[in-house]
């Protein structure tokens, strides 16, 4: 609410009249001028012309508010990739064990940074070879492969650690690690890896994606891998 207040707020000092007063071609004015005099991205300009769109459909209720009042493009930018060396050498450039086997558990099964972190003791199962995914995105339970080596890593590191509840227990007690720990492990790592490309727990998770592609693996198995709703993503 706030947040479209204040575009509003904005696009009538612009015009330095009432909204009410304006239409189709006053808002493809203002949203020329957050492009091209502003500079602003299209994901700020898309914050704009959402509040616009809700100003005059549900506000005012203009018939033609959606149909007029175009939202911008926002560009399609493909992730940087790292090569399966890239990956090995970064995960050797951990200097913890249990930050090292957290960042090796969110490649070797895809997962997304809060699923590796909230991971317990008991999702591992060595008999089928599967990790359970508690709740993961969309609030929906998966299972994900078990590979040997990573359950070679997740015992030796159990060894050492000997987790109770959570596999990978926080500073505080009874709680799992933090997202923003692993985030910093990662950024200490590639730091310490000299690799230039830029990487971050999610880097991780669409080189596992990749990786698989590449060895011939269907894109139907890889969405329910990797928990995707759609096919499409």
């Amino acid at each position: 609410q706030s947040a479209y207040l204040q575009q509003i707020t904005a696009y009538a000092a612009h015009f330095h009249r009432s909204p009410a007063e304006l239409g189709p071609e006053a808002i493809r004015a203002y949203q020329l001028y957050l492009t091209q005099t502003r500079m602003l991205s299209a994901s700020s300009v898309s914050v704009a012309t959402g509040a616009l769109r809700f100003l005059y459909k549900v506000t005012l209720k203009r018939d033609w508010a959606v149909e007029e009042i175009p939202m911008p493009r926002r560009p399609f930018i493909l992730p940087v990739i790292l090569s399966r060396e890239e990956v090995m050498h970064f995960l050797d450039s951990v200097d913890s064990l249990k930050h090292r086997t957290i960042l090796t558990t969110a490649y070797a099964a895809g997962l997304r940074v809060t699923e590796a972190t909230h991971l317990k003791v008991t999702d591992i199962d060595s008999g089928r070879m599967m990790l359970r995914v508690d709740q993961g995105k969309g609030h929906k339970d998966r299972y994900v492969m078990l590979s040997p080596r990573l359950l070679e890593e997740l015992r030796t590191y159990w060894k050492s650690a000997h987790p109770t509840l959570w596999l990978f227990p926080g500073d505080v007690d009874g709680q799992p690690i933090t997202r923003g720990a692993v985030e910093l492990a990662c950024q200490k790592a590639h730091r310490a890896s000299g690799i230039q490309k830029p990487i971050t727990p999610h880097s991780l998770r669409h080189a596992f994606a990749t990786h698989l592609l590449e060895s011939g693996t269907d894109l139907r198995t890889i969405q329910l891998l990797l928990g995707h709703r759609s096919l499409a993503t």
